[in-house]
């Protein structure tokens, strides 16, 4: 037997005793945004054979509940820092044309806030709106919070009315513009203008509805020369009317080193604890006792740099074929690697949004006219979102480690838990681009209990991908297990770019 073909050993404990918090559901979103087509032929397309009487996609509607999307944020991204909230209310017919300066594009509007609401309201999800604080300020940010929630019988919400929802749309939560500290953002502001805005918008819209939570902008990556110092900055202009501080992380495979690419959830550890520390040390300064909690609303795999090189399309397009990745076994095994790292971070970060939902970077893919299908991604995402509830458990993780360019030693296996009156939830990666690795679960701490199910992504080839032909080349696969025998230690093979599910239920009489 070749050395390639003797597996690793790896071995975690599961202690209910090992508790880091509940599992927030929020923890679950997604991002809508007016990009490509995220919107026009992704979830809104009214000639489509399976459109409702409002023109949204029923077959993405049933993508998006499968999904388990809990929270969606709109309608950016960049494109809220150029855009106009009441450009996309009222009369289609009156709604005017406009360029959108973040994707090059044509706007339409034939999609706004009245409309994503509805189109929330379909998919059973919370809406999380962004306001406009590269082009406008405090006013336009009332006027939207006035039209969007107030019951009646002010001018903007009596508008809202005739246009058609009688009944306010109660939004909790409001991002305070987006990524202000990027060079490439309409309005691009220092952490010191940005924060005392921030502040000015958040305590007005406190003056009309105390009870909203409220989102500042953070760094838009950890890798931006202003990143801590900006938290610190916002922050402490910020800090005693906001509840939340944002973080923004991408990852791609880049030529010639998958094995940092499978570490990926590495830097958004690191990206977490630092953003944590600083948050926490300006509350130290402050002397308050209020903590911050991260609102990590956009993440995802994006081949960034393939974006980069290509640029948008000549021209202004409308709704043209933008960030439409193609994702692959390896980007699936690292999304179900980024989702562990924000679950063992539960007790802080409280809002995720995978970016985006349909199309553009998206676990759901459609074609005009045609069919839509489930990309690699969709699949951890989805078994995650399904199962992992009641509290994260922090595990003891023994696995051999590798070396990577970025990231220096990593461990080949990395895990979480949850554990609820049902039982628990283990998941689990192979980071390994070759070596299959044993894993014994020490199951003991949980008492008597059953494998109910183990489902596992992984492939030969680990570029397979699915397509419009091939919509399902690429799915977990169910594989058997032994119940546990009496010295309480599961075993299971992990081949290698894999990832792995297991639910323990309580075995009966026990």
């Amino acid at each position: 037997m070749s050395s390639r073909e003797v597996p690793l050993s790896a071995r975690v404990v599961v202690d209910p005793a090992a508790k880091i918090a509940a599992v927030g559901r929020r923890l679950f979103g997604s991002f809508v945004e007016h990009l490509g087509r995220c919107v026009y032929t992704g979830i809104y397309e009214p000639d489509h054979p399976t459109a409702d009487d409002d023109g949204f996609r029923r077959d993405v509607l049933a993508l998006t509940e499968e999904l388990g999307v809990s929270v969606v944020r709109y309608p950016g991204g960049n494109f809220v820092s150029n855009y106009r909230w009441e450009d996309g209310v009222g009369p289609r017919e009156h709604r005017p044309v406009r360029r959108d300066l973040a994707w090059r594009t044509i706007e339409t509007n034939e999609i706004g806030l009245d409309e994503f609401v509805t189109w929330a309201g379909r998919a059973g999800v919370e809406p999380m709106l962004a306001v406009n604080l590269g082009t406008r300020g405090v006013a336009e940010a009332l006027d939207l919070l006035e039209y969007a929630n107030h019951p009646s019988g002010t001018a903007l919400s009596d508008r809202r009315v005739r246009n058609g929802a009688p009944d306010p749309h109660g939004v909790r939560l409001w991002c305070l513009g987006n990524e202000l500290d990027g060079p490439w953002q309409t309005g691009h502001k220092t952490a010191a203008e940005y924060g005392r805005l921030a502040a000015e918008t958040a305590r007005a819209m406190r003056q009309a509805e105390p009870d909203l939570e409220l989102v500042a902008c953070g760094s838009s990556g950890s890798s931006m020369p202003t990143f801590g110092s900006w938290e610190a900055t916002v922050l402490e202009e910020a800090y005693d009317v906001v509840d939340y501080i944002s973080l923004h992380a991408y990852y791609e495979e880049h030529d010639g080193d998958p094995a940092t690419f499978l570490a990926s959830s590495v830097d958004m550890d690191r990206f977490i604890d630092a953003v944590v520390a600083t948050a926490d040390h300006v509350r130290a300064k402050l002397g308050v006792s209020k903590r911050i909690h991260l609102s990590f609303d956009e993440w995802n795999v994006w081949y960034l740099s393939r974006f980069q090189s290509e640029g948008p399309e000549p021209g202004w397009p409308r709704a043209p074929r933008l960030l439409e990745d193609t994702y692959n076994v390896t980007d699936a095994v690292v999304v179900g690697s980024l989702l562990i790292s924000l679950l063992r971070h539960a007790d802080r970060v409280a809002v995720a949004c995978q970016a985006q939902l349909v199309n553009v970077i998206a676990p759901i893919m459609t074609e005009p006219g045609g069919p839509a299908w489930r990309q690699t991604i969709f699949h951890p995402f989805a078994a995650t979102a399904r199962h992992a509830s009641g509290d994260v458990l922090r595990l003891a993780v023994e696995a051999p480690t590798y070396e990577t360019e970025r990231f220096g030693e990593v461990p080949l296996v990395d895990a979480v838990a949850t554990r609820d009156d049902e039982g628990a939830v283990l998941f689990v990666v192979n980071r390994s681009l070759e070596r299959e690795v044993a894993l014994t679960v020490d199951v003991r701490p949980l008492g008597s209990v059953a494998v109910a199910e183990c489902l596992q992504l992984a492939d030969a080839d680990r570029h397979a991908r699915n397509t419009a032909e091939a919509p399902d080349r690429v799915r977990p696969r169910r594989v058997s297990l032994d119940a546990p025998p009496a010295d309480g230690e599961l075993t299971m093979a992990l081949p290698p770019v894999s990832w792995t599910m297991v639910r323990l239920v309580a075995s009966p009489g026990s």
